[in-house]
């Protein structure tokens, strides 16, 4: 920045930086000016993009991306292609702008993410360029009681896992009870679960974990896939013949963009609850997973009229988070 400009910046009108498809983004650019500045423009530009970059060796990588919002405008213009002059002080600009209706919710993946921003460009005469942007948050919402009704009633899964071989094999019963199938960013899962150990071995790991698998596509075909566990409750050890109950059990749902990302075609985002056992052989860990939906809006109670849930459901965050944990690859 030059000596001239000692302020230059985007006010967008939402302090929480947080919009729905549709909604109206609207703020200002603000310059601030010691001196005359002669300039050649102020170029505004609102970007909403998804990006995929996978690396295949050292060299090679696996790339797509695709554009939402592509908007550009000029917020001061030299329409007679002179210089503009801009005197010491305080200069706002304006800009407003539509949203699209179908933009899919921002997401940071490790290979991939759904990004908007607002960037400008101020020119001087002298051949400075200042640039500047400012990110900000979009959320497709998911209401929950828009989806088919059997997504607010309980889910009972009942699996046998065969492990080992011959005498030392055996047979792994997980009974598992979800309270209901879909959820949203602040509540918690209720779960029970019972898991029978007839084998002759020791299950010397029992967890039960809210699980985020992230897909990555690029031209069409998979080319990544990553899991991250969210939440968890470990259990004890189960020896041979015995039995572990779980009741009253829950997984607190972070703050989440919806499930599948709808609206992006090279990320897909899904969510399950797990309940992963490792006996004690040398088998690998073994996960059962029950898919779950992530939404925006709560189902509402019966007994609760529409204004009663308009003015209580849980809110979305205002932001997301920046940076994401190490994926949870062991399982498969």
């Amino acid at each position: 920045m030059s000596k001239k400009l000692t302020k230059f910046q985007i006010i967008l009108d939402r302090g929480a930086l947080l919009y729905l498809p549709g909604q109206v983004l609207s703020g200002r650019v603000l310059l601030e000016t010691q001196a005359d500045t002669a300039v050649l423009g102020l170029h505004f530009h609102v970007l909403g993009e998804c990006t995929v970059h996978v690396p295949k060796g050292r060299r090679d990588k696996s790339y797509d991306k695709e554009n939402y919002i592509d908007f550009r405008m000029k917020l001061l213009d030299d329409f007679d292609s002179k210089p503009i002059l801009l005197s010491p002080g305080i200069h706002c600009f304006p800009f407003k702008l539509g949203l699209p209706v179908s933009l899919p919710s921002t997401f940071l993946g490790r290979h991939g993410w759904v990004q908007y921003y607002c960037k400008t460009s101020l020119q001087e005469t002298s051949g400075i360029t200042h640039k500047n942007q400012q990110v900000f948050i979009v959320l497709n919402p998911i209401d929950l009681n828009l989806e088919v009704p059997i997504m607010s009633r309980p889910l009972e899964a009942n699996v046998d896992h065969r492990v080992g071989v011959g005498y030392i094999g055996g047979t792994v019963r997980c009974n598992v009870g979800l309270d209901k199938r879909a959820y949203v960013p602040g509540e918690s899962i209720l779960l029970t679960g019972e898991v029978h150990n007839r084998t002759n071995v020791t299950v010397k790991l029992l967890k039960y974990a809210l699980i985020e698998t992230v897909k990555y596509f690029v031209h069409g075909k998979l080319v990544h896939q990553e899991r991250r566990e969210l939440d968890a409750v470990v259990r004890d050890k189960i020896k041979s013949g015995g039995r572990d109950v779980l009741q009253n059990g829950h997984l607190t749902v972070p703050p989440l963009p919806p499930t599948n990302l709808l609206g992006c075609h090279l990320i897909k985002v899904q969510y399950s609850v797990c309940v992963l056992i490792e006996p004690n052989l040398m088998e690998r860990q073994e996960a059962i997973r029950i898919p779950i939906t992530l939404g925006t809006y709560p189902f509402r109670r019966d007994d609760e009229n529409l204004q009663e849930w308009v003015d209580n459901y849980v809110q979305y965050p205002a932001a997301l988070p920046v940076s994401r944990g190490t994926p949870f690859e062991v399982l498969h």
